[in-house]
């Protein structure tokens, strides 16, 4: 449902949406019924001429089940929610569907630069294509990255696919996405990496197939020029 409200454009993005609203929902409604018996209970049991002021120790039945019964319903709250984490968790981080294109991002103060295929398809090919804060890919093509740091930890981020992982120098960590539709949208660096931190982004474009083959078409003639 957040999606109908922020604009998403991967496979997995209304998934993790839908955990975000169930949290905050479930949260919400205990956290509003808690302060309306706070406050119902000091408006009820307030100080009055007359009535004697009454020391309970807790452990009586009838004020006990004010504390076991929500203790109890707030349990099952938080297990829906952990089943909803699991899957979630699983089927992004952990489950990655077999790729149909694999690219290289590299984060370095403070840029982000990218390795697409050339036309052969492969990876550390010479016709593989280098740029700098510019992804192209395809839409509706499952693709796999391979994320890199060259200096100090990173965060690759793209808000629209609801997708964040941090680089970390000497690692490679690679994850996945399948854009949804075509489009430009926003790359950022989530992790506080040096001074020019906030100027680290980059573009992610979306294109159909045909625009896809063009852009490929183009960034290999330049290569090959030098042009």
């Amino acid at each position: 449902m957040i999606s109908l409200w922020v604009e998403s454009a991967s496979t997995y993005a209304e998934s993790i949406d839908n955990l975000i609203l169930l949290v905050g929902v479930l949260v919400g409604f205990w956290g509003g019924i808690a302060l309306a018996v706070m406050f119902l209970f000091m408006w009820m049991f307030r100080e009055r001429e007359g009535v004697p002021t009454t020391y309970v120790t807790g452990k009586e039945p009838e004020l006990k089940r004010w504390i076991t019964i929500p203790h109890w319903v707030i349990i099952a709250c938080d297990g829906l929610i952990i089943w909803g984490a699991i899957s979630v968790w699983y089927n992004v981080k952990q489950h990655k569907p077999a790729p149909e294109q694999v690219i290289r991002v590299t984060g370095v103060q403070w840029t982000w630069l990218f390795q697409h295929p050339g036309p052969d398809g492969e990876l550390d090919t010479d016709d593989d294509i280098h740029t700098a804060d510019d992804l192209h890919i395809e839409v509706d093509t499952i693709y796999h990255f391979q994320l890199e740091a060259a200096d100090v930890m990173h965060s690759f981020s793209v808000p629209v696919f609801r997708l964040k992982q941090d680089a970390i120098p000497g690692r490679r960590i690679t994850g996945w996405f399948e854009a949804t539709k075509t489009g430009e949208y926003d790359i950022q660096c989530a992790e506080m990496c040096g001074i020019g931190h906030g100027l680290m982004q980059g573009r992610i474009h979306i294109e159909t197939p045909v625009e896809h083959a063009a852009w490929m078409a183009s960034a290999t003639l330049t290569a090959a020029t030098g042009n």
